[in-house]
């Protein structure tokens, strides 16, 4: 879930998820508030996951 006030600076709950879910070897998706994801290669989640801040910096232009 991501908040009004990031949605407001350019994240988009979505884009992020879908990002750091293909780091693992899985899929994901969503709207700017609410995504969700699945599958993927276990022994990759924990870097993936560690990739967010980086990934939502990104997003957010910086």
């Amino acid at each position: 879930k991501v908040s009004k006030d990031i949605i407001g600076r350019g994240g988009h709950a979505g884009n992020l998820i879908k990002e750091i879910a293909q780091r693992a070897g899985g899929g994901g998706g969503g709207a700017p508030h609410f995504a969700q994801a699945g599958g993927g290669d276990l022994a990759k989640l924990s870097d993936a996951v560690a990739a967010a801040p980086e990934v939502l910096a990104a997003q957010l232009g910086g």
